[in-house]
């Protein structure tokens, strides 16, 4: 018989891809979202569309017992969405409304297996304030104490998945993304994140001038291609291991680095502009210790691979809408 796959969030980023990824696998896949994906046609074989936040609308989604669920669903975006404070209230409602609907209508159609994606914004803020040596080692999570609501949000949902596991045999996955990025991702809505900013702000510029960058540049992070997410995300949900585990890359770079970067892709020489902005954490890493002991596997694709890739898919976005004005 044909696997089946539920994926909630298919009309985002990372939904969108991980439908391609299942349906290329043979799946038979629905997807869910309020929104169909922006820039290409899905892949699903049934979309729906609607809010998972309507528990009625959650009931007739989970009509069966999927082989698989993905629940990629949330309220969420780049800095500018999360650190601001104007959000917050949506940021925690709306995510845990999501994913107190979809266990709930899992658990009562008998559906086992479930990834969560959690995100690495959960972590405690009093370990990132080094640039250089941030501390995101899986056990590092407690005490909590994550820098923005959206990080208390995923803290508590990964407890909602875990409990559901120990008291109605859920067999959930939870894994904590770190800075997913790749073509066909938001770019220009304010809520896209900061290699996609980045990258447009570079091919917006004209060689010899600037592009302003929020805060002095010298915050770190490490950035994830899409494809090394999927792979990582199957991995975990195929897999005995429960998790948490950390889903990012260990190529740690500041912000300042990145829009070097994006720069030589692009052939420009750029002055960068520091202005106010949220920024977040100080640092941010993957350690990848324990998904390599328990996977076998770790990300290792390199940052400027993928940052090619979608830069000059951006580049194309920005031609294409200079056209249009």
């Amino acid at each position: 018989m044909q696997v089946t796959a539920l994926v909630c969030g298919a009309g985002g980023f990372i939904g969108h891809h991980l439908v391609r990824r299942l349906k290329s696998e043979g799946y038979w896949v629905r997807g869910t979202d309020l929104k169909f994906p922006r820039f290409s046609p899905t892949d699903a074989d049934d979309f729906a569309i609607g809010d998972l936040r309507e528990q009625a609308f959650v009931r007739d989604i989970v009509d069966r017992r999927f082989d698989e669920v993905y629940q990629l669903a949330a309220d969420m975006g780049g800095a500018g969405y999360i650190f601001t404070g104007e959000n917050d209230a949506d940021v925690m409602h709306n995510s845990a409304t999501i994913n107190l609907n979809v266990l709930d209508a899992c658990r009562k159609r008998n559906v086992k297996r479930i990834f969560y994606s959690s995100s690495a914004c959960m972590y405690p803020e009093y370990n990132q304030r080094d640039p250089g040596n941030p501390k995101c080692s899986e056990d590092s999570a407690y005490p909590a104490a994550p820098d923005s609501e959206y990080g208390w949000e995923k803290l508590f949902s990964e407890r909602l998945y875990l409990a559901y596991a120990r008291n109605h045999g859920i067999e959930a996955r939870v894994a904590r993304y770190h800075n997913i990025f790749g073509p066909e991702g938001s770019w220009n809505d304010g809520k896209e994140k900061a290699p996609a900013a980045i990258c447009r702000k570079v091919a917006m510029a004209r060689d010899g001038g600037g592009i302003e960058i929020w805060g002095d540049g010298e915050q770190t992070r490490s950035f994830l291609f899409i494809d090394e997410c999927l792979e990582g995300t199957i991995r975990l949900m195929r897999s005995d291991w429960q998790g948490p585990v950390n889903i990012g890359s260990e190529e740690m770079v500041t912000i300042n680095q990145l829009a070097d970067l994006a720069a030589a892709i692009a052939g420009k020489k750029l002055e960068k502009n520091h202005i106010p902005g949220p920024t977040g954490v100080r640092g941010r890493n993957s350690d990848n210790a324990l998904i390599r002991q328990n996977l076998g596997w770790a990300p290792s694709a390199r940052l400027a691979d993928g940052l090619e890739t979608t830069y000059r898919w951006i580049e194309q976005q920005v031609l294409s809408n200079s056209r249009k004005d």
